[in-house]
């Protein structure tokens, strides 16, 4: 998943981080050169999309303007990580 927009400097990674722990989601979220977030996902299907949900309006501070997901195949991640 890549969330572009006013989307760094907002608490975007931790926040995710944080309902990705309580949800029990595995993978990962880590900024990017070009301003955007990017984010992969492994989970149960409906905690998964809660995530994906919360990304399309993301903190308070965020200003999503788009988001783009794509499945993949699951790489068998565990914990989820802040890059």
């Amino acid at each position: 998943m890549v969330v572009r927009g006013r989307v760094q400097g907002v608490f975007f990674r931790d926040t995710m981080r944080r309902r990705a722990e309580s949800a029990g989601v595995d993978g990962w979220v880590r900024n990017t050169p070009e301003g955007s977030v990017e984010a992969v996902f492994e989970g149960e299907s409906q905690a998964v999309e809660t995530l994906v949900e919360f990304s399309r309006r993301g903190p308070s501070r965020a200003q999503v303007a788009s988001i783009e997901v794509e499945d993949e195949r699951p790489e068998g991640l565990n914990g989820f990580e802040v890059h």
